[in-house]
């Protein structure tokens, strides 16, 4: 078969994001016949508030992605930090800037997951993902949740993980605490899985 397309496309300030989103890529790029690709959405802030949020340079080794880039891939994950409970501003813009490939419906029928990062365990888990879920539906996309695949790992209890049903996710805390091997493995699994589907959709019948 032609080879499928997994755009991971992520925004992360702190980086945070961006290491699962590697771990994310590497799952995907796991599966027979799939290429996945990591992209970023363009910021939004000045230089100047990034300086005084003491922000990391941006990933040089990834691209930035239009709206329009969005058309050539079969199948999405997108990744984004919360905010006061719902994905960052830079990605909701990213999101308004598709209104005119909604309006045609090209996306409609493409897979998509979600991962993210919050601060701390009341700071949006489950929140960021179920209010992202709106911008894959008015899309027409096809939500894949993670469920409970990831196994015994989703009911860790002796260590802090991030995470749901709905996808693969981590705890930032104040910008200190990394992605653990639990969530970083979660994160992997995610990718491998909706490439897997994102496959079968694109597999003749």
């Amino acid at each position: 078969m032609s080879t499928v397309k997994i755009y991971v496309v992520y925004y992360s300030l702190y980086r945070h994001v961006e290491t699962m989103a590697r771990e994310v890529q590497r799952g995907a790029n796991a599966v027979e016949d799939v290429e996945a690709t990591l992209w970023q959405v363009p910021e939004t802030l000045s230089d100047v508030i990034l300086q005084k949020m003491r922000a990391p340079a941006k990933a040089n080794d990834v691209a930035e992605i239009s709206p329009e880039q969005l058309l050539e891939a079969d199948g999405f994950i997108f990744g984004f930090p919360s905010r006061f409970g719902v994905m960052a501003a830079q990605f909701k813009a990213f999101f308004d800037a598709t209104h005119h490939i909604c309006e045609t419906q090209a996306l409609a029928g493409k897979p998509a997951g979600i991962f993210w990062s919050t601060g701390f365990h009341g700071g949006g888990q489950e929140l960021t993902a179920l209010t992202a879920v709106t911008q894959l539906a008015h899309h027409g996309m096809l939500f894949v949740p993670l469920g409970y695949t990831f196994g015994s790992g989703m009911f860790e209890m002796n260590e802090v993980k991030g995470g749901s049903s709905y996808g693969a996710g981590t705890f930032a805390a104040d910008g200190s605490r990394e992605p653990t091997e639990l969530e970083l493995k979660q994160a992997f699994h995610q990718g491998k899985y909706v490439a897997e589907i994102a496959r079968k959709l694109k597999s003749p019948l």
